[in-house]
């Protein structure tokens, strides 16, 4: 499930077939084929599984923003199950819920969504209240708390005695009025992978916390979360090269 801005007024969720498995359905292995709940009809699988897309729209709502569900109809989802998608997404607050067969149809297979999006901008317009969550003037702790508790529904967060010297440091630098971005597993409101659907009460724990300044916000690290290497100054590819007797290709690594 993923979020993009749609004119600075509204946000999209995109939504597919996976929302089943937030509610402990089978688990979905990659090269393996979906299991039997995925690929045939069932709607209290989908129910359930709907918990999670539900607390993703009340957060957009939350900061004065409407939804848009966009729905990845894959080709196995039946008609009953689209038409409960959109049903659950409009009374959860939802603006719209619209299928989308991009995959099928290219740009074609959005036209509506982008219609609804359209509609949707035009009315905002008029009566948009978008704000922020929380004031950046706020401490670090209390800004991640703010979110942890608002928007992922943790009963407590947790810092390491790292992440306790790195927000000492932080702060004692001027950094602390920095916007914050969250690194946590996308498979559930909490740090635990395998904690499904929309938990709550549970603890954030926080491992470590780390600045971009270039970018210009800090990023807490939650739970085993790992962030992708930085890439080098002189990009590797300068080093690629083929060999033309034989056709190796030099330089991989």
């Amino acid at each position: 499930m993923e979020k993009s801005e749609a004119g600075g007024e509204e946000i999209c969720l995109k939504f597919n077939t996976p929302t089943k498995s937030r509610f402990h359905g089978p688990d979905v292995v990659p090269g393996k084929p979906l299991a039997d709940e995925y690929t045939q009809e069932n709607l209290e699988l989908l129910r359930k599984g709907f918990a999670n897309l539900r607390r993703h729209i009340e957060n957009v709502n939350k900061v004065g923003i409407q939804a848009i569900v966009a729905i990845n109809a894959f080709s196995s989802d039946t008609a009953a199950e689209l038409e409960l998608v959109r049903q659950l997404s409009r009374e959860a607050g939802a603006y719209d819920a619209v299928p989308t067969h991009l995959w099928a149809k290219g740009g074609a297979g959005a036209v509506e969504l982008a219609k609804s999006v359209e509609r949707c901008c035009s009315k905002s317009k008029q009566n948009s209240i978008f704000h922020v969550l929380y004031d950046h003037n706020l401490p670090i702790k209390d800004k991640i708390e703010v979110i942890a508790k608002e928007f992922y529904r943790a009963g407590s967060v947790s810092f390491s005695k790292e992440a306790e010297q790195k927000i000492e440091q932080f702060t004692r630098n001027g950094w602390d009025k920095m916007p914050i971005c969250m690194a946590k597993t996308q498979y559930s409101f909490s740090a635990d992978p395998a904690l499904k659907n929309a938990p709550e009460g549970f603890d954030l724990p926080i491992r470590d916390i780390r600045a971009s300044l270039g970018a210009g916000f800090v990023y807490p690290l939650c739970g085993a979360m790992q962030t992708l290497p930085g890439l080098p100054t002189r990009p590797y590819f300068y080093d690629i090269d083929i060999d033309a007797e034989i056709g190796d290709i030099l330089g991989l690594f």
